[in-house]
């Protein structure tokens, strides 16, 4: 790492944060000793996964406090002076804000500011005059007019940054005490100042159209952060390609089928339930090497005592196409169910959850490849299917989309390569690219 170089440090609350960046460490817990491996690793940015979004504010506040916690006492031991600090969410503005930046500022303290950096350009999202929109075929849609902004769990009412500041602090933060900082002001080298007269943990919302944008506020950033200043951002991943400059991934995108510890089939796995994994799942299914296998969750959550047979269901199913030489693609029944509550909902997800994690345990020892669809799915593949501690992140198969890759060590999947493929990413192709790519050599 160079030395002149702050170490970044992402709390990610689900594991696709790390999809503009390659060559890092991800970590699955966050114990000291595990903290401190990441933290004295040569390359300048790690990533903590602590899967937050899928957890009530209650619990994200206790995670959070407890990674960083635990990150003071490691950054202390290992005597890391300059240190940025990332709470990475959801460029569609979904996640525990401003829960999960209280937490870090009173844990870790004395923040100058705090920057909201949503744009997410690989997922085209955009921030124009402080108001974040999502390109949809090519058009400027504000997030608000979005699905997104409907979730069950984390809906809001406004793509105007300062009113989504507002609505979210209940106030506590006005949309007029909100710095700005526009394109204009950015692209006219005006920041470099402000920056450096922030104080008392700031809110500021940034624009960014493209990665120039956001390489010319890292790189001020930088600068500030050399003079002293110290700063705490709530962002999408675009920024961190930006603040760690890592240059080219080793291997290039369409040419990680070398990874492959095998040449058998590998495993698609389809969680999430937005509108584009839909459709991507759509288009997957029509090619001829694949066999969906359906997950019935209506049944699970009519029936919780029916999970160990749909649990065998599922497996026999997936030996039975493995060994026919095609791809299984599991993935969890489309509708959206209804439920009383939040609560209800997220431990149902929990439930899910466990029962394809279950599946993930049970695959054939030979696949070559496991693809992972979901955020929420692929923070539970890593930590709970793999049982992984922490995974060297190898790059990008698609615009978004990470691989990691785990020990040759590893019980049950040494050298699988697994790709973590975000719901919300890709055009309608973008399963099939990705499925290609690893399937066909």
């Amino acid at each position: 790492m160079n030395q002149s170089q702050p170490k970044i440090i992402v709390l990610d609350d689900d594991p696709t944060g790390s999809q503009t960046v390659h060559s890092c460490l991800l970590l699955l817990r966050w114990d000291v000793e595990t903290l401190k491996q990441g933290l004295l690793d040569d390359v300048p940015i790690l990533f903590i996964l602590s899967n937050t979004r899928a957890m009530t504010p209650t619990q994200a506040a206790e995670i959070t406090q407890e990674v960083c916690h635990n990150l003071k006492i490691a950054i202390a031991q290992t005597n890391i002076k300059d240190f940025l600090v990332v709470s990475r969410s959801d460029s569609t503005l979904r996640g525990h804000y401003p829960i999960e930046t209280d937490v870090i500022s009173s844990e870790l303290g004395d923040f100058d500011a705090h920057f909201l950096t949503p744009a997410f350009f690989e997922g085209g999202r955009i921030t124009i005059d402080s108001i974040h929109y999502l390109l949809i075929d090519g058009v400027k849609t504000p997030v608000a007019e979005t699905e997104f902004a409907r979730d069950s769990v984390f809906s809001y009412n406004h793509s105007y940054l300062p009113d989504y500041v507002a609505e979210k602090t209940q106030g506590r933060i006005t949309a007029p005490e909100v710095v700005r900082f526009t394109l204009k002001d950015i692209r006219g080298g005006q920041i470099d100042d402000q920056l450096l007269q922030l104080t008392g943990n700031q809110c500021v919302v940034v624009d960014g159209e493209s990665q120039a944008d956001f390489d010319l506020f890292a790189q001020a950033v930088l600068t500030a952060t050399g003079k002293g200043k110290r700063f705490l951002f709530r962002s999408a991943a675009s920024l961190l390609t930006s603040l760690a400059q890592l240059g080219q991934q080793p291997t290039a995108p369409e040419k990680m089928s070398s990874y492959k510890p095998t040449d058998k089939p590998g495993v698609v796995l389809v969680g999430s339930h937005v509108q584009k994994t839909t459709q991507q799942l759509e288009r997957l299914l029509e090619e001829e090497e694949v066999v969906g296998i359906k997950v019935d969750v209506v049944r699970l959550r009519d029936r919780p005592a029916a999970k160990d047979i749909i649990l065998q269901e599922t497996l026999d199913t997936v030996k039975k196409v493995f060994e026919a030489g095609k791809t299984p693609v599991v993935y969890t029944s489309r509708q959206e169910l209804s439920f009383t509550d939040i609560q209800q909902r997220l431990e149902f997800g929990e439930q899910v959850s466990a029962l394809l994690m279950d599946v993930v345990e049970g695959l054939p020892k030979s696949i070559a490849f496991l693809i992972s669809k979901g955020g929420i799915t692929s923070n539970d593949v890593l930590s709970v299917g793999l049982n992984l501690t922490s995974a060297r992140l190898l790059g990008q198969i698609l615009p978004g989309c990470s691989v990691i890759r785990t020990e040759p060590t590893h019980a049950q999947f040494p050298n699988l390569p697994v790709v973590l493929f975000p719901g919300n990413v890709g055009n309608r192709d973008g399963l099939v690219s990705a499925w290609s790519r690893l399937r066909f050599s």
